[in-house]
């Protein structure tokens, strides 16, 4: 049986974790995921909710997906499991609506990463981690443009939720932290204990994406 990734006793990497905006522009996705690898990107997901055609789609992902591993970067899909196997990702992002974790443990296998959506439920949380999922995803800790009904989540419930995922064996599954982060509200979120900060306008709407990405990765220093 292929093992779990361990990247330094975590199923997923620490650090600063980009979201794509959702663009057909495919070469501006690529600049900015190379200059925000450039200033301490760790992992990415590449999130589509609308495209142009299956065609556009599949070449955008294949185009990222390289660049991914070229640069050394953790590669997730968003939504879509049997996306995430046919670029041959890293792992999949599963929200409440994206099917089951176990089922989608036993089509993708034991190596690959799963995250998923946990909102501001700890509840969820606690039952996605028995089920085996690799990082848990919190948000919005603060006002999100993206998704401006979400509802918040306190900086207690993170370190609530920290304090129960240090319980666990290593490596252990993390927890990631989104919604309205950047370079300047960034630092109390991981002081309450995220090990990733999932960020899309924070980085990706920068003007200079190499530096506001290295001001987030700062917040791990």
């Amino acid at each position: 049986m292929t093992p779990r990734p361990d990247y330094a006793g975590l199923r997923f990497p620490r650090g600063l974790y980009g979201i794509t905006p959702d663009t057909d522009d495919t070469g501006m996705l690529l600049d900015a995921i190379a200059a925000a690898a450039r200033g301490g990107l760790r992992s990415l997901q590449w999130r589509r909710k609308h495209s142009a055609s299956p065609e556009a789609l599949l070449s955008q992902g294949q185009a990222i997906a390289g660049l991914c591993r070229e640069l050394g970067l953790v590669f997730i899909v968003n939504d879509d499991w049997k996306l995430a196997q046919l670029l041959a990702a890293d792992g999949v992002h599963l929200g409440r609506d994206d099917g089951d974790l176990a089922a989608t443990r036993a089509a993708l296998g034991p190596a690959r990463i799963i995250g998923v959506s946990c909102y501001a439920d700890l509840a969820r949380a606690q039952d996605l981690l028995a089920q085996g999922a690799d990082y848990i995803a919190f948000g919005a800790v603060y006002p999100s443009p993206t998704k401006p009904e979400a509802a918040r989540v306190p900086l207690e419930l993170l370190a609530q939720a920290r304090a129960q995922l240090e319980q666990l064996p290593a490596p252990r599954p993390a927890m990631v932290a989104i919604g309205g982060i950047h370079a300047g509200n960034a630092a109390p979120v991981v002081q309450a204990g995220a090990d990733a900060l999932a960020i899309i306008q924070g980085i990706f709407q920068a003007t200079d994406i190499e530096a506001a990405a290295r001001a987030c990765a700062q917040a791990f220093v």
